[in-house]
């Protein structure tokens, strides 16, 4: 039972680090990045996870109402991984300056919640997201300001996406510019709020087909109950589909495709052959543009666009240099990383999960122990005994 329990814990690992792999282009040998890292010998390992193995499968005590899922090896992967790519060249925040507590109030493929993601993950700030229901917007009841992205941070509520950036920039030691940087830095963070993100919707709706793939992400991603789920993909891409015709003609683009194609050619002329707009490193212009495409880069506009200028190049570095979200795992996404959990986490959201080979559900009581057994030798039909 150790031997197979090792064999899924290692197996799990290396599926989990081979998936998050891509998102800073890691190369080289994912197994000896990590034991060369760890500074432990590959025996010390093995009986370092065979005891924790022991722990978290073998004899677990949670307290009444927790709920958790242990999916096994994602986590210390995922710590492993998040330290090496740390070696990735950012801006670091001085320890007292880091807030205590952020949490962003957003949706999730809107731009300007996105660049201060791509913000708050350049300087590895951890955050709390909180998905804002468009329809009734009851996760802003207690702000008068109902637009998002809404920050607060350690309790000072901040609003609109670039006074916001700006005030945690500043809070954080901005890095010294000269007065034509901090210029040149201004003048395209303005055109990113007043030019570029209004040639988005007229490309991701352009056609009934890119409006449903858009909606297909934005339903899925979104705060949403099934019902308006449903509702959002069909007909909130319908009404997207014909509100995008008016936003074309109201900015004046007579071909969505050939604006968008412009303006990162334009950028792209604006880094003069720089690695970014801030040199070596990303400014808040850089930061900006990247967070308002990052939506969008996998969406058929997205593709097209990288197809069809030079731009693939320069997100290509900002994606590394950005390196991995620093955004904190919500409930349920704690319970699979296998941390306990809160009770807002219901019973039924857990139980109707699906579950595979190396993990387990554990339901609340005072105290559990917890049995890895088989109810069945057929893998189609393995269940767990609890």
């Amino acid at each position: 039972m150790r031997g197979r329990g090792i064999a899924i814990l290692n197996s799990a690992v290396h599926r989990y680090v081979r998936a998050t792999s891509s998102l800073v282009g890691s190369s080289g040998s994912v197994s000896s990045a990590i034991v060369e890292f760890s500074g432990v010998s590959s025996t010390a390992r093995d009986e370092r996870d065979r005891g924790a193995y022991e722990r978290n499968f073998r004899s677990m005590k949670l307290d009444r109402g927790l709920v958790g899922i242990a999916a096994a090896g994602a986590f210390s992967a995922s710590v492993a991984f998040s330290s090496i790519s740390a070696a990735l060249a950012k801006e670091r925040v001085v320890a007292d300056r880091m807030p205590k507590e952020v949490v962003l109030y957003q949706y999730e493929a809107c731009p300007f919640c996105n660049k201060v993601k791509a913000f708050l993950d350049y300087r590895d700030i951890p955050y709390q997201v909180v998905e804002v229901n468009p329809v009734g917007k009851k996760e802003l009841k207690w702000s008068d300001y109902k637009k998002v992205p809404v920050v607060v941070v350690d309790g000072q509520q901040l609003n609109d996406s670039t006074a916001i950036i700006t005030s945690l920039n500043s809070r954080l030691g901005a890095p010294e510019l000269s007065e034509e940087e901090v210029e040149e830095e201004e003048q395209w963070r303005r055109w990113v709020d007043g030019h570029l993100v209004h040639l988005l919707s007229p490309n991701i709706y352009r056609t009934t087909s890119e409006a449903l793939e858009a909606f297909d992400y934005i339903a899925e991603n979104g705060n949403f109950s099934r019902t308006e789920r449903i509702t959002a993909k069909y007909f909130g891409a319908a009404a997207m589909y014909f509100i995008s015709k008016r936003l074309k003609k109201r900015h004046n683009i007579s071909d969505e495709r050939a604006a968008l194609y412009e303006a990162a050619e334009t950028w792209m002329k604006a880094l003069g052959g720089r690695r970014f707009l801030g040199g070596e490193k990303p400014n808040l212009a850089d930061l900006a543009v990247f967070g308002v495409l990052r939506p969008i880069r996998h969406l058929t506009a997205g593709e097209d666009m990288v197809k069809n200028t030079n731009i693939g190049i320069w997100y290509s570095n900002m994606e590394e240099a950005v390196g991995p979200s620093s955004r904190l795992p919500s409930n349920f996404e704690k319970a699979e990383l296998g941390k306990p959990v809160e009770s807002t986490v219901t019973r039924n959201r857990l139980v109707g999960t699906s579950f595979g080979e190396g993990q387990i559900i554990m339901t609340g009581s005072a105290h559990g122990s917890f049995r890895r057994d088989w109810q069945s030798t057929d893998v189609s039909s393995r269940k767990w005994k609890i």
